[in-house]
This record gives C-alpha cells, sequence and structure tokens, in this order.
C-alpha cells in the first residue's frame, strides 16, 4: 500500500508566508507517524488530529510507516496549519483520493478530532503566498474571503467532502469559492447594536488642538498631548481616524495581512478603515514593538497605516518606549533570531497623551501638590531622545466651566478631514511637479529644499532654533510641520507664518524653579 506524495502549504514567518512542500511516504516498517523538517510542538500534534480526524470521516489509516518532511527543512514550522495538508497528503499517498484534489493548490487548514476542518490565523497571508506562486487557495469555510486579484479560493468545512472524486469536488465547491472583497465595501455584518459614531463636533472648545491634528492627519505626525485629568486627550485622540482619508486597496491588503497573521478581525480593514491601536501603559516590550514565541507582531505593527494612541504616556515603563525610537525613523521593526532576522511593518502615526506630573494638574488652576524635582522626574520617563522624534506637541488646558456651559458646536470632523484631504492632494501635486515620490523625504536636505524658504525666514528659524536649543531633528521636524501647514493653505512655498506656527507646536516651556 506504500506510496508517496508532495502537497503545496505554507507556514508563517514574521508577517509573511513562505512555501512548504509537505512530503509524505508510506513505507514498510513500524507503523506510525513521522514529522519531520523543524517543526514545533503544535505540528508534532498534528499526528494524533488527524489520525482521529481521518478515521471519523470515513478513511482508514494506514497501519504502516509514515514519514512526513516539511520543506525546506532549515526553516522552523510553526501552528495547526499543516493538519489539512498532512491528511491529503496521506490520503493521496494511499490512493484514498485522487492526485487532482491537491495539484496546482495550497493547501492550510486545522483538523478538529471529528474531522472538521478549521481557520487557521494568517490566511491573507496564505492567499498572498498562494498568489506569489499561481496556486489556488484551499483552507476553511470558515476563512477570511481572500481581496487578492486573481487567486482562487475554495474552502470546506469537512474532510469527509474528500470522499468524493475530483471532478463532483470541484463541482460541490463551486460555491464555496469566495468573491473578490475590495477597501470600502461592505465587510461582514457586526451585528446587534451599532455603535455611535464619534465627531470631533462633540468636543466643546479645543479648537487649538483640533488644528494641530488635523496638522497631523494632512502629514503624518506624531502628537503629544500633555495636560490635565478632564481637559479631553482621550477624546480628541479617538476622534483622530474621523479625519484620516481612507485606506488605498494595497494599503488595506498590506495592514490586513498583520492582523490576519496576529490573529485579528480584518472586515474593518478591508472595508478601508485605518487601524486604531490604545494599548494599555502596562503592556510588555514584546506586546507594544513585537516578539514572543512563536513570534508575533505588536501593536506598533498592529497600527500599520493607521494611529497607534498611547494614553497615560508617562506610565509606561520607559525600556518599552524606547524600543520604538527606531521604529519611529525607519518605519519597521527588524528582530533578530536565531534562524535569521525578521522584520515587522510599522509605518504609524503616533498620538500620545500625558499627564505632566503624578498628581496631573501642574500648570492646572486645580494646585499642583508635586515638587518641582518630582515633577521633572515624571516628565522625564519619557525620555529626550523619544520626545525629539514627536513632531507636535501640545498643552491642553481644562475649559472653563462658563466657557463649557455657553459654548456652541466645535469644528466638526467633516469640516477637518476636508482640509486634510485638500493638503494631501496639493502635497502630491507638488511632489509630482517637483519629481518626488511618496511621502515628504525623509533626509534634511530634501525637506529644507521642500520648504523654498526665503533669506529672511531662514535666519528668523535659526535664531529660534538657537534660542531655544534645537537639535538638528527637531529643526528638520518642524520644518516638515510647517511644510504641512503650508499645504493646508494651499501655499507652495513655506512662510514665516508657516514656520512660526510649527515652531509653538514644537516649543514647550520647561519646568520651572
Amino acid at each position: 500500500m506504500g506510496g508517496n506524495c508532495s502537497i503545496a502549504s505554507a507556514a508563517i514567518r514574521g508577517v509573511e508566508a513562505f512555501l512548504v512542500e509537505v512530503e509524505v511516504a508510506v513505507l514498510s516498517g513500524l507503523p506510525g507517524v513521522h514529522v519531520v523538517g523543524m517543526p514545533d510542538v503544535a505540528v508534532q500534534e498534528a499526528k494524533e488530529r488527524v489520525r482521529a480526524a481521518l478515521k471519523s470521516s470515513g478513511f482508514s489509516m494506514p497501519n504502516e510507516r509514515i514519514v512526513v518532511n516539511l520543506a525546506p527543512s532549515n526553516l522552523k514550522k510553526v501552528g495547526s496549519g499543516f493538519d489539512l495538508p498532512i491528511a491529503m497528503g496521506i490520503l493521496t499517498a494511499t490512493g484514498q483520493i485522487p492526485r487532482s484534489l491537491s495539484e496546482g493548490k495550497l493547501i492550510v487548514g486545522e483538523l478538529g478530532l471529528d474531522g472538521c476542518v478549521r481557520p487557521v490565523p494568517g490566511t491573507l497571508a496564505f492567499g498572498v503566498c498562494a498568489r506569489e506562486f499561481r496556486l489556488d487557495l484551499v483552507c476553511s469555510s470558515k476563512s477570511d474571503a481572500m481581496p487578492i486579484d486573481g487567486l482562487l479560493q475554495y474552502g470546506f468545512d469537512h474532510l469527509a467532502h474528500l470522499a468524493r472524486c475530483a471532478e463532483v469536488f470541484e463541482e460541490d465547491l463551486a460555491d464555496a469559492v469566495y468573491g473578490l472583497i475590495l477597501p470600502g465595501s461592505s465587510g461582514a455584518s457586526s451585528g446587534g447594536m451599532s455603535e455611535e459614531p464619534l465627531d470631533f463636533g462633540d468636543i466643546c472648545g479645543q479648537e487649538i488642538a483640533k488644528r494641530a491634528l488635523q496638522i497631523a492627519a494632512a502629514g503624518n505626525h506624531g502628537v503629544l498631548m500633555m495636560g490635565p485629568p478632564g481637559a479631553g486627550k482621550t477624546m480628541l485622540a479617538s476622534r483622530m481616524g474621523t479625519i484620516l482619508p481612507p485606506l488605498e486597496r494595497d494599503e488595506a491588503l498590506e495592514a490586513a495581512v498583520i492582523h490576519s497573521v496576529a490573529g485579528e478581525p480584518v472586515d474593518g480593514i478591508l472595508a478601508g478603515r485605518r487601524p486604531f491601536r490604545s494599548p494599555h501603559h502596562s503592556i510588555t516590550t514584546a506586546g507594544l514593538i513585537g516578539g514572543g514565541n512563536p513570534l508575533r507582531p505588536g501593536e506598533i505593527s498592529l497600527a500599520h497605516h493607521g494611529t497607534l494612541f498611547l494614553d497615560e504616556l508617562a506610565e509606561f515603563k520607559p525600556a518599552v518606549l524606547q524600543g520604538m525610537r527606531q521604529p519611529m525613523e525607519s518605519g519597521r521593526v527588524s528582530l533578530a533570531r536565531a534562524d535569521g532576522n525578521i522584520t515587522f511593518p510599522a509605518r504609524f502615526a503616533l498620538i500620545a497623551a500625558s499627564n505632566p506630573c503624578a498628581c496631573g494638574y501642574f500648570g492646572d488652576e486645580k494646585p499642583c501638590t508635586c515638587t518641582i524635582p518630582q515633577i521633572r522626574q515624571y516628565q522625564s520617563r519619557i525620555g529626550g531622545p523619544l520626545m525629539d522624534r514627536i513632531d507636535i506637541h501640545l498643552d491642553i488646558r481644562r475649559i472653563s466651566p462658563d466657557s463649557f456651559v455657553s459654548a456652541g458646536p466645535g469644528t466638526d470632523s467633516s469640516t477637518l478631514r476636508e482640509g486634510v484631504m485638500e493638503a494631501r492632494e496639493f502635497a502630491a501635486w507638488r511632489r509630482m511637479r517637483d519629481g518626488l515620490s511618496g511621502d515628504l523625504p525623509s533626509k534634511p536636505h530634501a525637506v529644507i529644499a521642500s520648504c523654498g524658504l526665503s533669506e529672511e525666514d531662514r535666519l528668523f528659524l535659526e535664531q529660534m532654533a538657537s534660542l531655544n536649543d534645537m537639535s538638528g531633528r527637531s529643526i528638520v521636524r518642524t520644518l516638515s510641520v510647517a511644510r504641512t501647514i503650508a499645504d493646508l493653505a494651499r501655499k507652495e512655498r513655506v512662510d514665516r507664518d508657516c514656520v512660526a506656527e510649527a515652531l509653538g507646536y514644537r516649543i514647550r516651556e520647561g519646568v520651572g524653579g
């Protein structure tokens, strides 16, 4: 009854799937299933799940020696997604199902002991891998649908379906082929009561902060809001997504793949909504930056093409915060492991909020109970290098009771979003005119050149930078904010007003005494 078979599958490494050949050989010798090719514990346990699933689905488990090799053998294979290809490999090698069922297909799926086929994390990554190698994808019918052009996806829910002939198999699954999901489509229904949409118009006053967040949204700038409890920092940050443009098709797929690998929902992202992540301040370095065993993308990668909101910034462990410094510059996380480096995308907009001191009321009308050394120690937890990488610094004040009660509707999200879209369109036209591509260049000379400062405005910037002891990075980031302010006003050159406003968002008063 001996035979052999090779089936295409895939494994996740970082946020990408790489092709794995599942080679099955049925040999003479002592009965048993042996899995080789650097499998982890979950893959080794596939032997028992496959054995029970085959018997529950009406197939026979050969009473011979079965060797399963996962190639390439020099890369570690993790997860339960190899259950289905191993089972199909055994069935094909023993002649219980035709080879045509697995030819030209990439197969992933976990098996239950009763033979049911379950989805596994990373289905979108598997779909991208399948398209790259011009294969169809076979997985659980409960898996995410693929928003990938040119990919044919088959889904079924039980191993017993394989008992039919190849022609019937294909015909049966015709209705299970998933259609394309395009960014902007409705996606899956969330069910239950819908949440009331957020809007900047709900916030009374704070017009300066709204203006600053509009600038941040237009130019992908980071923002730090510092103020007492109840000033509205969290309300402002939670509405950031309402003024951001929807995800482009490629952006949506890239962000959704990361969420799929992490086992997170992807419907909203595929519908064009940008990610908004708000981890608690007790998060670990691996949770924020990425890591663990098995490797998992961190919150900064889950915020890719979206917003990362860090509330109570000074309460985060300093070592955790400093881990963001390199990703904020490069837009990616590189983790070194024994079997090589792994890279996670991490191009996000940082919105952070913090109290100015431990009691929260330094600079507020309510008396502060902290001493000057305590205030300095509290604010130093954020760290100067991280502060230097945040473009816009805002002092948020509480609105007085009389102003709060008498205030009318503030600037709403629709108005702010319109300005953001116009600024981005103008910036795209300007970059095309200048022969540039992508976002504002990160090289200092390119940022300076894009501003087109006059001699007088350049001298003004130099004087202010010298007076406030600004670093080179601070100067460049100030100019990038000034360039965005000019784009909002549809100005081809950055003038003194733009520079002065950008400096106002950069320079903060220190702790006196």
